[in-house]
């Protein structure tokens, strides 16, 4: 269907056609190229940490950051349910095993009580997500009991880009980061991902793992020299295309955050008083990004009556997230109902509203006052 009110819209300006249009009128060098390293460069910079690797994907980058750190078999890492589903199938993927935590209900990020309560000798790392463009909340616990216990702190900030607490970044606070690039986040270039960390070591494993394994320590596409095959690698490099436009997108985000921002703050103006919900939260000395906009309701029922009525007016609203550990794939594996009521409890009254750069005043107010109805009928 055609939404009135899309969940999200890209922002895109002539330097984005520009950058994408050179790159494909040159002939040459779409694969590969300096637009790559140029990005990569930009990103740690912006992040506050000293290398970043560009991928194809957020979840390839999660998947050859688990193999360059060798967490495989026998091994643990402590994550979310409350996330996309690429955050525990990456643990799976390189033969670990993913141990679900609860998680807070302010800013949906992993509960450090808990997080303890689960590590064991096989534990190697905490995977929290900075949800929705908001920092999890006990971030800076989490990085205590991760030096405490010994074990890797690694951030999926997929959804939080520029999102900091304290003036510091999210995806600074650990050993590493997972960046997207995917289609609604804050800066997207289609589909694509990014590993930050200060760590040089661990930037040259995920090279040649994104490489087939090859030293490219020239251009490929662009020599005649052979470049050797050191290990078993992958094809899951960004193209030099998407890192033109990367690099724009860039340019801009301060200018997208600020834009989000405003429209969040509109919206929570429109909203602040309606019975029966609860509108997101920004902790103090904590910057949000609102990649995402949510909210929660009293109970199941009634955001799931809320959704279709939305839906129905044009307006998308929908579920981020259902808990992984209840779907039919985690399942089969043995997880059932119950062992995580706190994340089982919010995923059952979340709700995304649609947010975005170019959101106009008209269409929050008509979500407001759509919103506003549904609670009416509700008396």
């Amino acid at each position: 269907m055609t939404w009135r009110v899309p969940l999200f819209k890209i922002l895109s300006d002539e330097a984005d056609v520009k950058a994408v249009s050179q790159i494909i009128k040159s002939g040459l060098n779409w694969a590969t190229g300096s637009e790559v390293a140029d990005f990569e460069k930009e990103l740690a910079k912006y992040v506050g940490v000293k290398y970043a690797a560009a991928f194809n994907s957020g979840t390839s980058a999660l998947h050859a950051l688990l193999l360059a750190l060798h967490i495989g078999k026998g091994d643990e890492v402590i994550v979310p349910s409350f996330t996309f589903i690429a955050t525990a199938n990456a643990v799976l993927f390189v033969g670990a095993k993913p141990v679900f935590a609860e998680i807070e209900g302010e800013t949906y990020g992993l509960d450090p009580k808990d997080v303890e309560k689960k590590i064991t000798k096989r534990t190697k790392a905490i995977m929290p997500v900075h949800f929705g463009g908001g920092a999890c909340k006990y971030i800076l616990e989490l990085r205590k009991l991760a030096k405490k216990h010994k074990l890797l702190l690694l951030e999926d900030a997929a959804e939080s880009l520029g999102a900091t607490v304290g003036g510091k970044y999210v995806g600074s606070f650990g050993y590493a980061a997972m960046i997207s690039l995917c289609a609604p986040k804050v800066i997207s270039t289609g589909e694509g991902g990014v590993i930050v960390t200060n760590s040089r070591d661990l930037y040259e494993k995920l090279k040649l793992l994104r490489s087939h394994g090859r030293a490219d320590t020239k251009d490929y596409f662009a020599t005649t020299e052979y470049l050797d095959y050191i290990q078993l690698g992958y094809n899951f490099r960004l193209s030099n295309i998407l890192a033109a436009l990367g690099r724009t997108q860039l340019e801009k985000i301060e200018k997208l955050i600020a834009m989000r921002r405003k429209n969040s703050a509109y919206l929570t103006k429109q909203l602040k008083g309606v019975p029966g919900i609860s509108l997101p939260i920004e902790p103090k000395g904590y910057r949000h990004i609102y990649q995402m906009y949510t909210i929660q309701t009293k109970n199941k029922k009634v955001r799931d009556a809320l959704q279709k009525h939305l839906n129905q007016k044009g307006i998308m609203a929908k579920v981020y997230f259902p808990s992984i550990h209840l779907s039919k794939f985690y399942r089969k594996m043995g997880h059932k109902s119950g062992s995580l009521p706190k994340t089982e409890g919010l995923s059952n009254i979340v709700l995304t509203l649609p947010m975005y750069p170019e959101l106009t005043k008209s269409q929050m107010d008509f979500m407001a006052k759509e919103i506003k109805s549904f609670f009416n009928g509700q008396e």
